[in-house]
């Protein structure tokens, strides 16, 4: 299909052909046509060697593409995307691949992006909606967030993602409720550095003695004072972390009710803490999938390339302790 500026569609150029076989000369037809005489002899050229088909658009991909990535660079991308489930930032870092390069390549096998994936298998499962509104503190510990994920818990030797949905409903002790696992996080605003642990429940005490302890692990990473913490309207949140955050300073910040995107980085590492920990493997108990948290979290905040952070992990932000 001929683009919307162009001055003659294949019924233009079919004109061209009748008129010059009514005898009119070239540069005639070019002023009639408002085209080149240039343009006038290429169409009359065409039609002189293919016939009718000349007339026809033309693909206006070079011939050669000497800078073309290979086949095998390719295969070699769509290969670590399904081994890793990863994004362009962490597979340019395994593959060796610019960035773009392989954001157009996962874009040209139509690979779908991870947000729209399960987590486990890569299948699409679903659409999602994104956000303009971005904002980052200056500076270390001016903003935390704070917030529980809730996990079901592993039966032992494995639930429905090791045997199925069916075989593992059927291997299921149903006079045995295996309950929630509660993982308890802390999300740096500025640098992104994250602290989790899988606790019992999510109750004021319980929340208390995490965030001091997420204190301390902060605090031996170069973040040596909190200003503020963010976290939703739960009772616990709101009522029982007071006289710690009084104790070291802390103003307590509460998200509007009902709008946990305002809570967003935190939100957003507990979707990447499901998907890279939670549910990135199949684990055969719930003991071996929290002994997994630890190895992960220091993978996260080491080595792990994080796209607001320029593709550094979040300790590349903190000075050195």
């Amino acid at each position: 299909m001929s683009h919307r500026n162009a001055r003659l569609t294949v019924h233009g150029r079919a004109l061209i052909i009748r008129r010059h076989q009514d005898g009119w000369k070239p540069p005639h037809i070019a002023a009639a046509m408002g085209v080149s005489r240039q343009c006038v002899y290429k169409w009359i050229g065409r039609y002189a060697a293919e016939g009718e088909a000349g007339l026809a658009d033309r693909s206006s991909r070079p011939h050669m593409m000497p800078t073309k990535t290979s086949a095998a660079t390719e295969a070699k991308v769509a290969a670590a995307r399904a081994q890793r489930r990863a994004g362009p930032a962490v597979l340019a870092s395994v593959t060796g691949v610019p960035v773009r390069t392989i954001s157009r390549i996962l874009a040209r096998h139509d690979m779908p992006y991870l947000r729209d994936c399960d987590p486990m298998t890569g299948e699409v499962i679903r659409a999602s909606k994104t956000t303009a509104v971005r904002y980052e503190r200056t500076r270390p510990g001016e903003l935390v967030h704070m917030d529980v994920k809730k996990l079901g818990r592993i039966p032992d030797g494995g639930g429905w993602r090791a045997h199925g949905r069916e075989a593992g409903s059927q291997r299921r002790d149903r006079s045995t409720r295996l309950g929630y696992d509660y993982v308890h996080s802390m999300v740096d605003d500025h640098s992104r550095l994250a602290y989790s642990e899988v606790l019992s429940d999510e109750k004021g005490p319980t929340c208390a003695g995490f965030l001091v302890r997420a204190i301390e692990y902060f605090a031996a990473h170069g973040i040596g004072r909190i200003e503020r913490l963010m976290t939703d309207n739960a009772w616990a949140y709101r009522w029982s972390l007071r006289e710690v955050c009084a104790a070291h300073g802390i103003g307590q910040k509460f998200i509007k009710p009902h709008c946990p995107w305002q809570n967003g980085k935190v939100e957003r590492y507990n979707r990447t803490l499901a998907g890279e920990w939670a549910y990135r493997q199949v684990f055969t108990s719930n003991t071996e999938r929290q002994a997994a948290l630890a190895p992960w979290l220091e993978h996260y905040n080491t080595e792990r390339n994080h796209s607001a952070l320029g593709g550094k992990p979040p300790i590349s932000r903190l000075s050195p302790t």
